[in-house]
């Protein structure tokens, strides 16, 4: 049996794959991550990449350029044009990136999923900010999608409508890993964890819906094209952050330095588009929710 193979059987146990992703130093080995992935010599890159694809299934084939200065430049990658096809039906609202659908489903008295069995708040998600309150009632009886990056996915997001972000909030916090094996086992994960909340506002018919990127132990650093500065675990504000930048259906908001989760949430009309299910992977452009009717944001 092959080097990989054994590593990826080690890694697909849980007690292993737990202890090896969250029984660590996670803080201190994510800011590790974030310098040495910055290092731009040959002799790190190489040897980096190549210990990354023995551990994964990267495939650098759809990538805009194929030579790397840095394993930040490759974690950030874009995509060759064309290869993202955006759904311009107006009642589709799309992916925001590539990803693999977690949990979903309804957000019921506050109250959504990371795993079966294991319920976090929506109230501790948004964390304390007067901005984010209003969204609770708004929410209520809307959907959820996760949708999780694997290491090797391409890591940029983008609008999934032609909408507003009118708000971002940044609540700094730990590096859990958002494997689904983490989830099962670690309560309350994604409140835990490094985030930003994008308040976004349909521009056809003033949908509001939100949207969170979670970060992740390695990943703790993401960029917003909106807001002049670089999320990571050093930044400690302001929390708060008024915006009034305006996308197209599939234009790029941002990226994680490395993989993460992002979390959507809809409110009531906004539904999931026939055939999405848990385990499904999605790619970026493609539709996610139908909406049939306009909710206001109170």
């Amino acid at each position: 049996m092959n080097i990989r193979k054994t590593l990826q059987r080690c890694l697909q146990n849980e007690d292993i794959n737990f202890l090896l992703t969250n029984r660590i130093p996670r803080i201190a080995l994510t800011r590790f991550m974030g310098w040495w992935s910055g290092l731009r010599h040959p002799w790190v890159v190489r040897p980096s990449l190549a210990v990354w694809r023995l551990f994964s299934d990267l495939d650098l084939s759809e990538a805009k350029q194929t030579k790397f200065s840095s394993l930040q430049e490759c974690f950030t990658r874009e995509l060759r044009p064309g290869l993202r096809p955006i759904d311009a039906r107006s009642d589709v609202i799309t992916s925001p990136c590539d990803g693999i659908v977690g949990a979903m489903g309804l957000i019921e008295q506050g109250t959504v999923f990371q795993a079966k069995g294991f319920p976090y708040s929506l109230r501790s998600l948004l964390g304390n900010s007067p901005h984010s309150q209003p969204w609770l009632k708004t929410l209520e009886g809307g959907h959820f999608i996760t949708l999780r990056l694997t290491s090797s996915m391409y890591h940029r997001f983008h609008s999934p409508s032609d909408a507003t972000l009118t708000h971002a909030t940044y609540i700094s916090g730990d590096t859990w890993n958002v494997n689904p094996i983490a989830l099962k086992r670690v309560e309350q994960l994604f409140c835990k964890n490094e985030r930003a909340i994008l308040h976004m506002r349909q521009d056809k018919n003033d949908l509001p819906y939100l949207i969170v990127p979670v970060a992740a132990v390695l990943v703790a650093s993401m960029r917003l094209h909106a807001a002049d500065v670089l999320f990571h675990l050093r930044y400690r504000g302001p929390n708060e952050i008024a915006c009034q930048a305006q996308y197209g259906k599939g234009d790029e908001m941002g990226w994680f330095q490395h993989g993460s989760t992002i979390l959507v949430f809809f409110p009531p009309g906004v539904t999931p588009v026939e055939g999405l299910q848990t385990g499904k992977q999605i790619q970026m452009g493609q539709a996610l929710v139908r909406h049939s009717s306009v909710t206001q944001l109170t």
